[in-house]
């Protein structure tokens, strides 16, 4: 039906063409060009020359190491202060109650990233969204990617350990200067001790140290975000579309539900029951399954 979209659409967290420096692009044309009715986005990064004034852009936090990890602890402490507290005195709380912590940064080992999968997979079981890792070609490409290190592009994986025990994760992928934020989890069974945002001041402070300046934790309406973040890019939901009968089709699919999702996602309160609403359904197929 030519209609188009990024490649790995629902993986990449940054969406863009690779143009000529002030090019001047007519964006209809171009997809007209490339045999296309419809070209479809959803993380169009701010600057594009396809984004338009009616496409709907959404804050992409970030934590900004430019100043140093010092600096941005500093932020931290006026901007979200109770939390920085908080997630410091459950730090020490872990170590008393389980053991010394140690964070590997950048390990290549397979291991440690298979039980951040198994995590990630129980995550999204629980919450009730769609297991990517059911999909055995994305964790080819994640494992491949955990291979991959050059000087300027990587997989980078980090692990939290309290007392050799594996408590937290992520994996993402760098660049010389930015690690871009893209599978973190962790094990459910140190909740209380809130094992994500220890792992997340951690990873900044290796990251810091390894040259990177930017971590871009991608678009979503996430509260450890809201949190951690002190900056943000922008990114575009939208589409680009010509007359046809293709543009039709996907009309009819894609954009009623798209303006529903972003009209839930802008409430808080409808954000919040929608999030129940998702978990219920993941209680209930988790207990159907077993």
């Amino acid at each position: 039906m030519g209609i188009g979209m990024p490649v790995a659409a629902g993986l990449t967290d940054a969406q863009g063409l690779v143009h000529a420096k002030d090019v001047e692009i007519d964006a209809r044309r171009l997809i007209r060009e490339c045999g296309l009715a419809v070209y479809e986005f959803d993380h169009l990064i701010a600057g594009q020359p396809l984004l338009q004034p009616g496409h709907c852009r959404h804050p992409s936090p970030i934590i900004d190491l430019r100043d140093g990890y010092e600096a941005y602890i500093e932020t931290i402490k006026v901007t979200s202060g109770k939390t920085y507290r908080s997630t410091a005195y459950k730090s020490r709380k872990l170590q008393r109650d389980v053991g010394p912590l140690r964070h590997d940064y950048a390990t290549t080992d397979l291991a440690p990233l298979r039980t951040l999968l198994g995590w990630k997979t129980e995550q999204y079981r629980r919450t009730g969204r769609t297991d990517r890792f059911a999909r055995p070609w994305i964790v080819e490409l994640v494992e491949r990617l955990l291979a991959t290190d050059t000087e300027h592009f990587g997989g980078v994986l980090d692990m939290l350990y309290a007392d050799g025990e594996p408590v937290a994760g992520h994996f993402g992928l760098r660049t010389a200067t930015t690690l871009a934020g893209w599978f973190p989890a962790y094990d459910t069974s140190f909740a209380k001790y809130s094992p994500g945002l220890i792992h997340h001041l951690a990873m900044a402070e290796k990251a810091a140290e390894a040259g990177i300046q930017v971590i871009d934790m991608g678009r979503g309406e996430k509260e450890y975000k809201e949190k951690l973040k002190n900056g943000e890019y922008e990114v575009a939901e939208g589409r680009i579309a010509r007359l046809s009968p293709g543009a039709g089709v996907h009309w009819m699919l894609r954009v009623p539900v798209r303006k529903a999702r972003g009209t839930v996602l802008a409430s808080p309160l409808l954000r919040t029951t929608a999030d129940r609403a998702l978990k219920t359904y993941g209680r209930l197929r988790t207990s159907m399954q077993s």
